[in-house]
Order: structure tokens, then C-alpha cells, then sequence
């Protein structure tokens, strides 16, 4: 349960290697969050940021195996952390991969293997949190999202269209949560500065983790539905979304 003061005291990151992730545990847990459990592929890799995020104060701090794409065990992963950890104040569902457009596009195979993590992983997993999430009563369960999501552009549709059914699915999530003391925000940030986009090009308006993590942390504050990291990517993405698509077309994106 949150304290008294209404800060977040336990969170679940599945995606628990993802640099928004760990800058968005780093500001909660000096905001007085003390259990973390980061949930990843390779649980061994996250040592060094689990220790971190004890030295900061967290007292119980536990990497444990998540896969994405298994999801036949989604259900049992998720009621088994539930069960050893207790009642989750925040559910950060944090992973994905931005893939290789040009390589999705010739080989359709790799194009459903990044459909399956962006998005069959992520409404897997998010059925089963949400349903744990709503028996408890209370939670937040937040989503990294993309605008890359907003509308499908030519140098990354593939992406970008996982990206857009895991925002409609977590929005109608959220919708079905009214009541239950559940709620659901949506994160869409613009090019972020991360391990995973190093080596890309990056777009106007990039961004930070840091930066991201604020947002996410400001938008819990607020019981936000929606965040755009940063805020003025939601007036960019308006005009982009209702450009007429032979304009649109013409766009060098």
C-alpha cells in the first residue's frame, strides 16, 4: 500500500533492464518506494542495479526471471510474485525492442517475433497483472508506450504498429479498471536516449530517461491517464495525426 502521504512503496518492473525503468525506480525510491522486484530475461545481469537501488535506500530489491514471450507462464509469473511479495503500489511494464525495419519488412518472421514481444507479451502479461491489481484494490499500472504508436510512419511501421495496438489496448484497459481502484497510464515518449536506440539517429525533441522518469513520476502525482515525454510532443503528434496522407506521405519520416 502506498504511506500515508500517498507515495508508492512497492513497485514490479517487467522489463527490469530498461534505462526508463531503472531512472523512473531511482526517483520513486528516493521518494520512499522500498521494494523493487525487476523482472527480465537475464535476472543475473541486474546485480549492479539492484545493489544501486539498495544504496539509495530500497530494503528489498529482487531480480527475477520474466520472459516476454513465454506466454504460456504469464499468468503463473504473475501470481507467484504477487504471492511472495505482497500488493504491488505500481506495475511498470517496460519491455520491448525497436527492431529492424528493413529486415521485418523482407523477412515477415522477424516482424511477428517483434510483434510478439511489443505487444502479445505485453497484453499477456497486463491480463493477468490487471486482474491481481484489481483484487488488491488499489495499483497503478503503467505502460511505456511510444508516438511512434500515434500514427505509422514509413521508416518504422512495423514498430510503430506494435506500438499502436499496445496503446489502444492498455487505454481500453484502463477504461475497464474505472471503479476498481485500478488505474492505468499510458507513456508516450518520443526518441529517448537509451542502450536500446544507441547507434540510431536521433529525432527532434529526444529526450533523457531522466527526463521520461520525471514525466511518469509527475503523471502518478496527477493520476494521469496519458503522459507525453516531452509535453510538447502531444501538440506535434495532433497536426501529424491529422495530415492529410498524400501530405503526410511526402514527409521525409
Amino acid at each position: 500500500m502506498k504511506d500515508a502521504l500517498g507515495a508508492v512503496q512497492s513497485i514490479l518492473v517487467l522489463g527490469g533492464g530498461s534505462d526508463i525503468a531503472l531512472a523512473t525506480c531511482r526517483h520513486l525510491v528516493d521518494r520512499r518506494a522500498r521494494t523493487v522486484v525487476l523482472a527480465a530475461r537475464r535476472p543475473d545481469e541486474l546485480d549492479t542495479t539492484a545493489k544501486e537501488l539498495r544504496d539509495l535506500g530500497a530494503t528489498t530489491v529482487e531480480p527475477v526471471a520474466f520472459d516476454a514471450t513465454a506466454t504460456d507462464t504469464h499468468a503463473a509469473f504473475v501470481d507467484e510474485t504477487f504471492d511472495r511479495f505482497g500488493d504491488f503500489d505500481l506495475v511498470l511494464v517496460a519491455f520491448g525492442v525497436i527492431g529492424d525495419q528493413e529486415r521485418t519488412e523482407r523477412d515477415p518472421s522477424a516482424a511477428v517475433e517483434l510483434a510478439r514481444v511489443n505487444y502479445l507479451g505485453a497484453v499477456s502479461v497486463a491480463l493477468s497483472v490487471a486482474r491481481r491489481m484489481r483484487s488488491q484494490g488499489h495499483g497503478t499500472l503503467v505502460a511505456l508506450s511510444s508516438v511512434a504508436g500515434e500514427r505509422a510512419r514509413r521508416s518504422n511501421f512495423v514498430y510503430g504498429s506494435t506500438k499502436a495496438g499496445l496503446d489502444a489496448f492498455f487505454q481500453g484497459l484502463g477504461d475497464s479498471l474505472a471503479g476498481s481502484g485500478v488505474q492505468v497510464m499510458v507513456v508516450r515518449p518520443g526518441f529517448v536516449h537509451t542502450k536500446m536506440t544507441k547507434g540510431l539517429d536521433p529525432a527532434p525533441l529526444s529526450t533523457t530517461p531522466e527526463a521520461v522518469a520525471a514525466a511518469i513520476v509527475d503523471g502518478l502525482a496527477r493520476g494521469s491517464h496519458t503522459v507525453w515525454a516531452p509535453p510538447a510532443l502531444r501538440w506535434v503528434m495532433a497536426v501529424l495525426r491529422h495530415l492529410p496522407r498524400p501530405v503526410f506521405r511526402r514527409l521525409p519520416l
